[in-house]
């Protein structure tokens, strides 16, 4: 990735409404060098989408959970795109208070979920709906939960950090 890459996408995760001229000034280049650098992210797929971060607190909700599973068995691939469908189905249907859902492997379980929730029965209601479907074999669930009500936040969920480690990790490799 170009250093002018790095430097348009440390930007935009940081803020994704700045405007091509405004990142420009930002990180002293041109406009129309921050405008093609942006769309050669776009196209390469390092930018998926422009999002915000919102206070999860004043939309209402009380808690963010990260969900551990572990499934009985390995899936073959029948089966992982069987799950994919259900699970994409079901997201379709209605609204859901899931972030992100990945396989991954550690702590001894191979799949993850973030989730914000108004209250803790909102978490159990969501948990009960994973263990529903028997096609998956769940074989143990732990939540870790993280109380948003909470006055002491050691850092809450952004990007800004990140954005700051993708450009020191290039500068380190140089």
């Amino acid at each position: 990735m170009r250093e002018i890459d790095r430097k348009v996408l440390s930007e935009l995760m940081k803020n994704s409404r700045l405007s091509d001229r405004e990142l420009a000034k930002k990180i002293e280049s041109s406009q129309p060098t921050v405008t093609r650098a942006r769309n050669r992210l776009e196209k390469e797929g390092h930018i998926r989408e422009y999002t915000l971060l919102p206070d999860f607190k004043k939309l209402g909700y009380q808690i963010m959970a990260i969900t551990f599973f572990k499934y009985k068995k390995r899936f073959d691939t029948e089966k992982i795109e069987k799950a994919k469908k259900i699970l994409n189905e079901t997201f379709e249907k209605g609204p859901f208070e899931i972030i992100m859902a990945e396989r991954g492997m550690g702590c001894g379980f191979n799949a993850v979920m973030i989730s914000v929730h108004k209250d803790y029965n909102s978490l159990m209601q969501l948990t009960n709906w994973a263990l529903q479907f028997y096609e998956l074999e769940l074989g143990e669930i732990e939540n870790f939960v993280v109380d948003l009500i909470d006055k002491v936040r050691y850092r809450p969920l952004t990007f800004s950090s990140l954005a700051k480690h993708v450009l020191t990790e290039a500068e380190k490799k140089e």
